[in-house]
């Protein structure tokens, strides 16, 4: 019989009266098996349990109370993690069983959250009851007590989604840790979600919530709700966006045939039309063609007008192409000094000629007693830096600026400088052409047969869209390429085509392939440039420009450049920070230099080095009207900071009538692993609603720092209550999680009549796709020839290719230049690349005066002297 240490003595002098009173009897009895006379007439049992104490949860600082209740019972102690529990701290109450006479004994305790943390045991805090009886003991289950909590934080948050209709979405939560472990419900726009109403819903498996076949109607923000005793706690909410592609209905019927003897059909994207951000139709809405199969008679009234207007046409550009033919022969005799071969072109019409410069006039000849060719004119931006004369052994080595000294500096109210001789310092000469004339005596062709079947399959497979490309025709003089708004460009310098040969170059941007898939943590930097013909040789490397949007650091960026190979996998040429003879990559804070002697696909990738790492986006936002008149769509766009990528989404725009509606913000994308967040707020309340899921949106990580191979955007769907309403005035927030914000004001009205106008990006030089010949190039070419003639030969002082790349801060990989015939003339060419826009002539101007200023370490003038020559020298050239 176990019996706790202090109820032992109790419980004796309890049954002493009844021991004592049937000993007479228990020694009567052979058998030994009566009972005291004292003992009830009803049979003996063990104590039995009415109620046992139940598992129990600790809430924050509250205690629990176990009960249990035995009959028939004379005491119920508790015993807890093995010990038995003081008497004093046990509440007990006894009652009667009317059913059946027995005594009911009930009994409690209190558990406290301090007796719970105290224990250390290698289980759970736990207590039982113990009941005795005449007969024995009995003990109650073994109730287990916990402290209940929830944490705040989920281990796995459910992500945003954009599916096609029909598609599979699978929302995974995992709630945070608790106990008792917590339930999950999850919500759709803030309502229960009900898995037993819908039966393409399943909340079964894992807490997940599955939606097997995907509606418009399941777009919305998606929430998982964790509760348990203690808590409630919400996850992130994810926004699921269900879009529809459009799709082409059938051609209408062919119009009736026009007086310019065409008809035309036309086609809708609206079978069906797209939806919550799909896919507008790819393809031209209408056609047309010539309905008279190639024979279109008109009115001979009409026909005699065109003929006489074509005739006096031709006659007007008859007469203006002699004009021209006769002012360049000309010229080219007074100022220029040609010896005119073939005299046929003034006299046999409009046969074009050839001509050879006279050695002793020529300018281009680095002779200090010839003159200087200053018959092109060329304006700089800003105060000049002009080379100081203290150097004199620079100055009598080289013809560098001798031949300059009749060059007088006018600063005009515009800080615009002009160089031209004394006698006619306001005189412009003539630019030279950068093309040559064609004719049946120089040797003229755009491609060579054998590369021409190669070139056209190379053009085929390029982008369809003409905004994406250009081409042009160049020889020996060189000039530059550029796609109008992209931020890519080449430039061919001056000889790297041979004199006797022209090649029709052609450069593009693979917008609709994505055959460059990066490997592991690498991510695609720009565009995918192809330039080409591809078996074009130069002798001269030319310098290929593509822009990037990564935040330039060596630290948190490891940048290459990749190829195309022939078989479309994709090799590694160099590391940007690597040193290499084969080719040379500088890297600027918004697009990439590099110098390459073979044409082919090219394009850059970085892998990051640290969660510091940045993505530069363009965040911008577009509004239209929708097919409902009350609704109107907003688009926000995150996408890699670079202008071709900003071109591919204005011209989406375009088609789809988008209006840009406020100037487009920079946002820094750090490779933390957290996710963007974009959102509309302050919407005029009693004007304007927005639909409940397109409030807050959540994209994922991952899709947007690897967002460049398609534009990134979310759509927000705003209605008003009344027509009368035609203004809009609302904020974009657009932030990373733990990361950089951007805040758009927009303020648009939305009839077509009333909007205002922002204007798209644009280069310098988005009307000059192509530039021939020295027009192309802002360093004169006269001038960069001196400028090669003086650094390219080594100097005591050092005063040499190397001191000019340090001067224009190009200060690693110069074994690169080293191998090249003229080192001086490629790093000029990347100088040209580097300042294609603002023609920075000031900058080069000053690093050639900081050469020249500098001093040998033997040098025996004072600071006295030099300072005197200095002013000397100013004031000789009037500054």
């Amino acid at each position: 019989m176990e019996t706790p240490p202090f109820f032992g003595l109790a419980l004796m002098l309890l049954l002493l009266p009844d021991l004592l009173a049937g000993t007479g009897a228990l020694r009567g009895n052979d058998n030994g098996e009566t009972l005291p006379e004292s003992i009830p007439s009803a049979p003996g049992t063990l104590p039995h349990f009415l109620q046992e104490p139940d598992d129990a949860y600790i809430i924050k600082s509250n205690p629990i109370v176990l009960r249990c209740r035995a009959v028939p019972a004379m005491q119920i102690f508790f015993k807890c993690n093995g010990e038995w529990v003081h008497q004093n701290e046990h509440v007990s109450e006894e009652s009667m069983d009317e059913s059946t006479g027995l005594k009911v004994r009930e009994a409690y305790i209190n558990v406290t959250r301090q007796q719970v943390e105290d224990f250390h045991g290698p289980e759970d805090y736990w207590c039982q009851c113990v009941a005795w009886s005449h007969l024995g003991t009995s003990k109650s289950r073994k109730a287990s007590v916990r402290i209940a909590y929830l944490r705040k934080n989920f281990e796995q948050d459910p992500q945003g989604r954009e599916v096609p209709i029909e598609g599979m979405i699978v929302l995974h939560c995992r709630p945070p840790e608790g106990v008792p472990a917590a339930e999950v419900e999850w919500l759709k726009n803030e309502e229960p979600v009900d898995a037993e109403q819908d039966e393409n819903i399943d909340t079964r498996a894992d807490h997940n919530l599955i939606i097997r076949q995907a509606r418009l109607s399941d777009s919305g923000n998606y929430t998982c709700m964790a509760a348990n005793i203690v808590a409630k706690r919400r996850s992130l909410s994810a926004t699921v966006v269900v879009y529809v592609d459009g799709g082409w209905e059938v051609w209408s019927e062919w119009s009736v045939c026009s007086p310019e003897c065409e008809h035309m059909r036309i086609r809708e994207c609206s079978a069906p039309p797209p939806r919550n951000g799909g896919k507008f139709c790819e393809g031209p809405s209408q056609e047309s063609e010539n309905c008279t199969e190639g024979l279109c008679i008109q009115d001979i009234e009409n026909a005699t007008d065109i003929a006489l207007y074509s005739g006096l046409g031709a006659a007007v550009i008859a007469v203006a192409v002699i004009v021209v033919g006769v002012t360049l022969y000309r010229r080219s005799q007074s100022e220029y000094g040609v010896d005119v071969i073939d005299s046929s072109a003034l006299t046999g019409g409009f046969q074009t000629f050839n001509f050879k410069t006279v050695r002793q006039g020529n300018s281009l000849l680095l002779n200090s007693s010839m003159q200087p060719d200053l018959t092109v004119s060329r304006t700089y931006s800003g105060p000049i830096c002009l080379q100081d004369p203290i150097d004199k052994e620079l100055m009598t080595e080289s013809s560098l600026f001798n031949p300059l000294t009749d060059i007088k500096v006018k600063v005009q109210s515009s800080f615009m400088v002009s160089l031209g001789v004394t006698e006619r310092s306001e005189y412009h000469g003539k630019t030279h052409s950068g093309t040559f004339p064609h004719d049946s005596n120089r040797t003229f062709h755009p491609i060579h047969a054998k590369n021409k079947a190669a070139y056209i399959q190379n053009l085929s497979s390029l982008s369809k869209r003409s905004e994406m490309r250009a081409t042009g025709i160049f020889g020996h003089l060189g000039g530059r390429l550029g796609i109008p708004n992209t931020g890519v460009s080449l430039l061919i310098p001056h000889g790297a085509i041979p004199e006797e040969a022209s090649w029709e170059i052609y450069l593009a941007i693979n917008q609709d392939e994505a055959s460059l898939q990066p490997e592991g943590s690498e991510v695609l930097l720009g565009p995918q440039v192809t330039c080409g013909p591809p078996d074009v040789t130069v002798s001269t490397p030319f310098a290929l420009t593509i822009p990037h949007c990564a935040e330039a650091n060596s630290e948190h960026w490891n940048v290459h450049l990749k190829k195309k190979k022939l078989q479309g996998k994709w090799e590694e040429v160099m590391s940007v920070e690597e040193e290499t003879t084969s080719c040379y990559c500088l890297l600027d804070p918004y697009a990439c230099h590099i110098l390459l002697d073979s044409f082919g696909t090219y394009a850059l990738t970085g892998e990051p080095l640290s969660d510091c790492s940045v993505k530069e986006l363009k965040v911008a936002v577009f509004g239209c009207m929708s097919c409902n008149s009350l609704d109107y769509s907003l688009r926000v766009y995150c996408i890699d900071n670079t202008p071709c990528a900003f071109q591919e989404v204005i011209s989406d725009e375009t088609h789809q009538g988008g209006q840009l509606l406020e100037e487009p913000k920079l946002l820094h994308f750090k490779g933390n692993t957290f996710s963007l967040q974009i959102s509309v707020l302050d919407i005029p309340p009693f004007l304007w609603r927005i639909k409940p899921f397109t409030a807050c949106q959540e994209v994922p990580f991952s899709r947007v720092w690897r967002s460049n191979q398609q534009p990134l955007h979310c759509a927000f769907s705003l209605e008003r209550y009344t027509p009368a309403t035609t203004q809009l005035s609302c904020k974009i927030c657009v932030r990373q999680v733990k990361g950089h914000e951007q805040i758009l004001q927009i303020q648009t009205s939305i009839l077509e009549n009333e909007k205002e106008t922002i204007a798209f990006f644009a280069h310098d030089d988005s009307n000059f796709p192509a530039q021939m010949g020295p027009q192309a190039f802002k360093i004169p070419y006269s001038i960069r020839q001196r400028i090669c003639a003086t650094f390219d030969t080594p100097s005591t002082k050092g005063k040499d290719w190397q001191m000019l790349a340090q001067k224009n801060s190009i200060n690693r990989n110069l074994s690169y230049f080293a191998t090249q015939r003229s080192p001086s003339a490629v790093i000029l060419d990347l100088w040209e690349a580097r300042h294609q826009h603002d023609g920075d002539l000031d900058s080069l101007a000053c690093a050639l005066e900081e050469i020249g200023r500098t001093q040998p370490k033997n040098s025996n003038l004072t600071e006295t002297q030099i300072e005197e020559s200095n002013f000397s020298y100013s004031r000789q050239n009037g500054l």
